[in-house]
């Protein structure tokens, strides 16, 4: 079973669209995942153009990966690491405590991920 950052079962992030990096709806992780998509996140329009800047697009539709693109609102499984970076440039987006893995605390810290809860 996997935990979230607050020690208790990682919660379903969110199904629609349909994230993590095994599209599963939940922020889990494992060898496999080099980006570490723990972070659960309601994603922002000012996060989406950070992200975009920073040469990750997560707001244009991708038909032939069966993805539909973000819009503000909606919730993601972002890398632990990318969304440190946005703390850093002020642009985090809110996360959601139950469904951030507990990995992420390796990136980040607890008191970050408290003052951006959702």
């Amino acid at each position: 079973m996997a935990h979230n950052v607050l020690g208790g079962e990682l919660a379903t992030c969110g199904t629609d669209p349909m994230t993590g990096f095994y599209r599963t709806g939940c922020c889990d992780t494992g060898a496999d995942d080099a980006g570490v998509h723990t972070v659960c996140a309601q994603v922002t329009a000012e996060f989406l153009a950070f992200s975009a800047e920073r040469g990750n697009d997560l707001s244009t539709p991708r038909p032939e990966h069966g993805f539909a693109g973000l819009v503000p609102g909606d919730r993601w499984c972002l890398c632990a690491d990318r969304w440190a970076e946005a703390l850093a440039a002020g642009v985090a987006p809110p996360v959601v405590l139950e469904a951030t893995h507990a990995r992420t605390l390796d990136w980040v810290d607890l008191a970050d991920l408290r003052r951006h809860s959702a």
